[in-house]
This record gives structure tokens, sequence and C-alpha cells, in this order.
């Protein structure tokens, strides 16, 4: 896991340099030039897209520190004034610059970590859940990532070890400062609690090895009960969680730096079949000792920080892997970075989703922070911009899996914890438009709306929304009632055809005004979104 941002094609350049330009504006998470306030219509020409969604943005300086929103559309024959053309011409030539910059040979490891896609894995339609069994994934829709680990304590993120070059013994005597003293899994699930999280995944173990478990198949004894601290911490968090009806999620990289066949498994296969054998033992006890695990969540199958997980498969044989995992935890949700496809497809990075609904069940992940592990840099992302990752998530049928990064000590950072805390109230009045949803029926349209429903309801996601009426499609059946989840009053006519919300509200609306319609017949599951 890292922190990139990234931008094939024209980039975000002048972030914290211009003033707002009306509603031209450049999404910082998209990484892509849209105009988004006057496309009101799925009828209206496409807006032309240039460029590709980022990563995320680059660690420590976050991009949502201080962009602005800037763009130009081409979706409509308007004229723009001198000032707009040379917004697009510096647009233009930045973006060439930039995409000789961003080759991806120049790239860094951590970079290609985050970019690598999940194609052509393993299939293997046994070991898949039933729709019935990721019922309750489905419908909690959103949970807290925690990154932590010994890189806390260098404070520079979890890719610290490979990044700084730091041998694996010298990064080992890391471990003898690891004490944790201000560590207590209560708070933790409280934090969660707090912004109404409803699962929770642990890194037990990332890239450098270390094991946050009493790990006896750990290669040289490589875990928190060897270092300072000398707890079992997957077994505090496990049971505070469990005990607080949170769901257990449980995160493990099969790849280790300390073996030098991971780097050259061909050359070095007795080495890598060492790596491997941890990897199965450490798997077998996650998986065996802490209770009932409810999501395992891999990350980390590559080799050699070359290709897919899937290329890796050759060594790791995923689905033995899983196939043990099966007998151990029937029921656990399983991500899809082994090299078998997973349950669930995953898309990483602090960016707004777009396209349109996802016809399998998939989860956007992103941090709080301005890495995935603690770094010294204490900016937390702003709700505004979690609020449009999030919405724009579940519009699409998906979950939304929010990190928080401790720090050496275990304690979450006072602003993420606070971040979440404000999500948390924000839930208090909009959660029924997220929580036991799902994306539809109404296709989304790219940092303008989209819809979620649950039953007779359907929820209006309605993005910076300006008031002004917005024209979509009509819904399955007549709509009987409306209200504003989030405050105010809104006027909705409908015909056979469309659906029309509209306000004379002059003031300013907030980042996710929700329209909740109630229809005369209840939503049926749209045919493409079942598994």
């Amino acid at each position: 896991m890292m922190k990139l941002w990234r931008v094939n094609g024209i980039p975000i350049f002048l972030s914290g340099m211009l003033a707002h330009l009306g509603s031209w504006r450049v999404c910082a998470f998209k990484g892509e030039l849209v105009q988004t306030r006057k496309r009101k219509s799925l009828d209206s020409p496409p807006i032309l897209k240039v460029g590709t969604p980022p990563m995320d943005h680059a660690s420590p300086h976050a991009m949502w520190h201080y962009a602005p929103w800037y763009g130009f559309d081409m979706s409509r024959r308007r004229k723009l004034s001198t000032p707009g053309y040379c917004i697009v011409a510096l647009a233009l030539a930045n973006g060439l610059a930039m995409a000789r910059l961003q080759n991806p040979q120049e790239l860094t490891d951590e970079q290609r970590s985050a970019q690598k896609q999940n194609t052509n894995p393993l299939i293997s339609s046994k070991l898949r859940l039933s729709e019935a069994d990721l019922k309750w994934w489905r419908e909690a829709r959103v949970g807290m990532f925690i990154h932590w680990g010994l890189y806390a304590i260098p404070g520079e993120g979890e890719w610290a070890m490979h990044n700084k070059k730091i041998p694996a013994d010298q990064y080992a005597k890391l471990a003898a400062q690891f004490k944790a003293s201000k560590f207590d899994a209560k708070q933790w699930v409280e934090v969660a609690k707090s912004g109404h999280m409803k699962y929770m995944v642990l890194t037990a173990r990332h890239h450098d090895g270390f094991a946050l478990w009493d790990s006896p198949s750990s290669f040289q004894n490589f875990t928190s009960m060897t270092s300072a601290a000398h707890r079992d911490f997957v077994k505090e968090y496990a049971d505070a969680a469990r005990k607080a009806g949170m769901k257990v999620g449980i995160y493990y990289s099969p790849m280790d730096w300390r073996f030098p066949g991971y780097f050259k498994p061909h050359e070095l296969a007795e080495n890598a079949q060492l790596m491997k054998a941890q990897c199965y033992g450490q798997v077998r006890e996650l998986m065996t000792n802490y209770g009932k695990i409810d999501i395992l969540w891999y990350d980390g199958g590559w080799l050699a920080h070359q290709g897919t997980d899937a290329d890796a498969a050759w060594l790791w044989d995923p689905i033995r892997l899983n196939t043990m995992v099966r007998k151990l935890q029937p029921k656990a949700v399983i991500s899809p970075r082994s090299g078998w496809e997973g349950d669930f497809s995953a898309e990483e990075g602090s960016f707004e989703s777009t396209g349109p609904i996802r016809t399998s069940p998939w989860e956007k992940c992103f941090s709080l922070g301005a890495s995935w592990g603690y770094t010294k840099d204490s900016s937390t992302m702003p709700l505004s911009s979690v609020l449009r990752c999030l919405v724009s998530a579940v519009v699409r049928d998906g979950n939304v899996l929010i990190n928080v990064g401790p720090d050496p000590d275990g304690a979450i950072p006072p602003g993420q914890a606070s971040r979440i805390a404000e999500l948390g109230r924000w839930f208090d009045r909009s959660g029924s438009s997220v929580f036991g949803t799902r994306g539809g029926p109404i296709q989304p349209i790219d940092g303008v709306c989209g819809t979620t429903y649950r039953g007779d309801l359907v929820y209006v996601h309605l993005l910076d929304w300006d008031g002004k009426k917005i024209q979509l499609p009509a819904m399955p059946s007549k709509v009987i009632a409306k209200r504003v989840l989030t405050g105010g009053d809104v006027k909705v006519d409908a015909d056979q055809h469309h659906t029309w919300i509209f306000s004379n509200r002059d003031t300013a609306w907030p980042t996710d005004t929700i329209v909740e319609l109630r229809l005369a017949e209840p939503v049926a599951v749209q045919p493409d979104l079942k598994r």
C-alpha cells in the first residue's frame, strides 16, 4: 500500500496559485479536467475526459491540502476567455512535461505498487462466496483500515525500510524501541464506532515482515512478542473489535523484503520457498488462533516489485493457499491480491471513483493521512474530500475502507480521529443513504451526482450542487414523497421520461446534498448487479 499522485496526460498544476474561476474546476482526486457544474443532464453530450485517475497524491505533500478546482468543458460549444485559453494551453504543455516525468520506468517501486491492476487473476468459482454470504459486507458499506507496525517509529510511511534502503538487520533493531505505550485496542474501536464504521482491517504484517502477533512461523521470530512491547496486538485488536460488534478484518502481505529470494525468486529459489512457507504458516496461524475472521485482506502478492499479483501465482499457488483459508474460515471475505480473483476487487487512492455502476463487488480504500503508515506530517484529508471519495464509491455500488496510521505508541493521530468523528456526525443525518443501500438505480454522472437505493427509497446525491435544475432519467416508479436529508427543501417534478430536482435557495448547499425520494414501488435489484 502506498500514496501516489499520478496524472497521465494533463495534470493538476495550478493548485494554490489561481483563484476559483466560476464553475470551472479540476478534481484533485480524479486527475482529469472536467466541468462539473454546467452539465446537469444525462442527455447532454458527454464531457471529454482528459487523462486518467491518479492512484493517489504524492506523499508527503497531499494535493488536497490546498488545491482549488479548475477545468474546462469540451462537451459544449462554449467560448473560453483569453485567460481560459491560457490555462488550457498551460495545462496541455505541463501535461506533456509531466507525462515525460511520469514515465513508468521512472516511477518508484512504491508508486508502481499502487498502480498495478488485478489483471488475469486465477479463477476458482468454488472459492468465491455466494451473494448471500457477501450480504453483510455489502450492507456494511464503510470500514476502518489501520496501518501500524515498526515503520511508525521512523515516521516515514510503511515503505520506509525499502525506500530508505535500511538493511534487514538494522531495521530489526527498531523492535527494541517498539513499546506501544499508548496502544489500546478499545480506543481504536471507539474511533471506528464514532465514524459509524461497521468493520475494521488491521495490518497484521506488512512487507517489512514484522508480525503483530505471536507467530511461530515468523522467520527469525520477528514479532511483537519479541519486541519491547511483548504483546500480541492481533489478539487484543480482534477481541476488542468483536466484543464491540465490529466485523474483524486481517491484512496480510505474503511478500517479505527480508528474503533475497523475493527479489530473485528464480535465482534464489530455495530462499523464495522459505518465504512461501512463512506465508502459509502465518496465514494458518491468523485463520486459526483469533476466532472468527470476517475479512482477509491480502496485499503484496507480486514478486520483485514487477508485474501483477497474478504473475506471481506460480510461486504462491493462491488456489491452494485460499483453499486452506476456506477450510479454516469458510465465510471470510477475501481480497484479490493473492493472485486469485478474490471475493471483491479493490481500488486504491484518494481520488473520486468514476464511470458507471460496477457490476461486481468492489471496495475503495484511501488514507486520511499523507501516507498509509504513520508520518510526521500531521496533515489530514478534509471532510469535503472524504465525502466526495465516499459518495463516488457508494453510488457505484462500492464499499469504502478509510485508513488511519497510528503513531509509534499506538495512538491514532488526533486529526485523523477527529475527521472520523466528523464523518460520523455526517452519518447521523445522512447514514440512511449509505448503509444497507445498493448503487443505482440511475447511472452516476462523474463529479455531479449519483443515486443509492433501499426498498422504495432512492437517495439522490448531488455534489457541490448550486440549487439549479438538474435533470435525471425517470425513476423506476412514481415519486410519491421527498425530503432533503441534509437540510433545506427542494422541488421535484417528473414525467415518464425524466425527473427534475431544483431549488430557489440562494445560499450555498453542502458538499453532498441528499434528496430522498419515496417511490410507489420498491426498486428491484438490477439484473447486472446480481452475482
